[in-house]
């Protein structure tokens, strides 16, 4: 039996109790029967209404718990729609006070989760607001007046951190367009004049809008200042050219080129002004001196003929000019283009001519060998020269045929892209190696048929190629050691001429391909004779080169 039961049985005995003693009393008393009858009727009232008070009470706290659990229940499922989560379920089997106080627990811990969401998506909407107007972007789309599901705040807080990357991103590339766009500025000596380029300077970094328009505009400023400032570099650099150019012409002293010292290695406006100065300052003093500078310019081209290897034809295409004493400003200015024509023609295929050059000097330094190991006194010689040289004649046997078939895709490449034959002084360059090779090839067959006659005459006297007749020596010969290691290995040689059509053999076995005039002087020397005498300075200084 429950305790509240035991009570309940005690309580009524307790009345049981009170109303035989009063029935006593009232026997005591002499109370009659009808004042008894009204006397029970005001305990048993008296009693009623105090149960019946606490039992409305207690029927109150029913409906109030009833009330209650409806209501948790109703906005639990509204908050379970809302919070987009699984509808509560109800313990059945638990009194109405317990599962009100369940309903109530749980109703408290998701008004806080709603509550929770809706400050978080508050505080997203206002970053991402930010963030938006900073980049702008189209802000996320999620409504503000719904509560908002972890995953929506998942996605919106990935959101936030993607533009907060790029925020980064963004900022870093401004404060760097920023920086190189101030110096180009400090070099152009150039403040700020519109808008756009004060809130990109003096503004506040953090306050510049990092739109993908404007960092593309401060890529197009950059880029414009970059452009401006290459072309007064490159003013500045044809400028400072001109001057040392003209320094040297003019010959002027070295105090006054320290005096503009400070603008020959900075290119800012101040720069540019100064060297523009000093040109015009040196042209005026070109023009007072304008038979030197000529004079000057035309050395300058005979130079460049020879690095272009000009022809004798060429060279006089212009010759009427270089023999010219009509020393005039207008004279001077064809000297000027002719100059400028040649120094680009020469920069345009330097590598070429560069070539060309290297194989001039390797063979002439090759026959030179060739020369030398003829001399039968070089096998005495100490200091390991007969070893040097044979080594380097072995490099440039190998290394004459490498160069040539470069020069040759190289030649044939330039033919191609121009149209036109590649001449080296009026001839294909690849036909006078053709006929250097063969022309050497002949000289050796001639030498080694001397040779086998001298082994089959030995007491034959030796007849020297000028015609003069000389005693055979009879001194020690070399040993045989040393002239195994001086054959010449021909097999190459002769092979790399195979297949091309044989010339006559000619004295000119060591002619120079820059054996035309040197400087104008020689060429107006040249040029006042006929062609066939021409030609024979030409043959008669191949000559003295042999």
């Amino acid at each position: 039996m429950r305790k509240s039961e035991v009570i309940a049985a005690e309580s009524v005995a307790c009345l049981n109790k009170a109303l035989c003693h009063l029935k006593d009393i009232w026997e005591e008393i002499g109370i009659p029967e009808d004042q008894r009858l009204e006397r029970t009727n005001v305990v048993k009232n008296h009693v009623k209404s105090l149960l019946d008070m606490m039992i409305a009470e207690e029927e109150s706290l029913r409906k109030r718990l009833t009330a209650s659990i409806e209501k948790c229940q109703n906005e639990l499922s509204k908050l379970c729609l809302e919070l987009q989560l699984p509808p509560f379920q109800e313990d059945r089997s638990s009194t109405m006070l317990q599962q009100e106080k369940d309903l109530r627990t749980r109703l408290e811990v998701m008004l806080k989760e709603k509550n929770q969401r809706t400050q978080a998506l508050k505080a997203f909407t206002e970053q991402d607001q930010d963030l938006c107007d900073l980049l702008c972007f189209q802000p996320f789309s999620i409504s503000a007046d719904s509560v908002p599901s972890l995953e929506q705040l998942e996605k919106f807080r990935q959101h936030i951190s993607s533009l907060t990357a790029e925020k980064e991103r963004r900022r870093k590339v401004f404060v760097t367009l920023k920086k190189q766009i101030i110096l180009c500025m400090d070099d152009l000596d150039q403040l700020p004049e519109t808008s756009f380029e004060k809130d990109v300077v003096c503004e506040d970094e953090e306050s510049f809008c990092l739109s993908k328009e404007n960092l593309d505009s401060l890529k197009v400023l950059l880029h414009q200042l970059e452009s401006r400032k290459a072309e007064n570099e490159r003013v500045c650099g044809s400028y400072r050219e001109k001057i040392h150019e003209l320094w040297e012409r003019l010959q002027i002293p070295q105090e006054e080129r320290e005096a503009i010292s400070e603008h020959m290695t900075l290119s800012k406006k101040r720069n540019m002004e100064a060297l523009q100065a000093e040109v015009k300052r040196l042209e005026e003093l070109k023009l007072k001196s304008i038979q030197n500078v000529t004079e000057a310019i035309r050395n300058e081209i005979a130079v460049f003929w020879d690095k272009c290897f000009y022809s004798t034809d060429q060279r006089q295409a212009f010759g009427f000019f270089l023999l010219s004493d009509d020393f005039s400003e207008e004279l001077l200015s064809l000297h000027d283009a002719e100059k400028v024509q040649l120094k680009q023609y020469y920069e345009d295929h330097k590598d070429l001519f560069e070539g060309v050059h290297k194989w001039e000097e390797s063979w002439r330094l090759f026959l030179e060998l060739e020369e030398k190991a003829k001399d039968p006194t070089r096998f005495t010689n100490r200091g390991g020269n007969l070893l040097k040289e044979e080594k380097q004649r072995a490099d440039l046997v190998k290394g004459l045929p490498k160069l040539e078939k470069k020069l040759k895709a190289e030649i044939e490449q330039w033919e191609h892209e121009q149209n036109r034959e590649f001449q080296v002084n009026g001839q294909k360059f690849m036909q006078f190696v053709t006929d250097q090779w063969e022309t050497y090839r002949l000289e050796k067959e001639r030498e080694k048929q001397e040779r086998q006659l001298k082994k089959s005459n030995p007491v034959m006297c030796h007849i020297s190629r000028d015609g003069n007749v000389k005693t055979p020596d009879h001194g020690k010969p070399p040993h045989q050691g040393l002239l195994e290691c001086n054959k010449e290995n021909i097999c190459h040689l002769t092979g790399g001429v195979a297949g091309m059509t044989k010339v006559q053999a000619s004295p000119l076995r060591n002619f120079s391909i820059n054996s035309v005039a040197g400087t104008y002087s020689e060429f107006q020397v040249n040029s006042s004779s006929s062609s066939p005498s021409v030609t024979h300075s030409l043959v008669k200084e191949s000559k003295s080169l042999n």
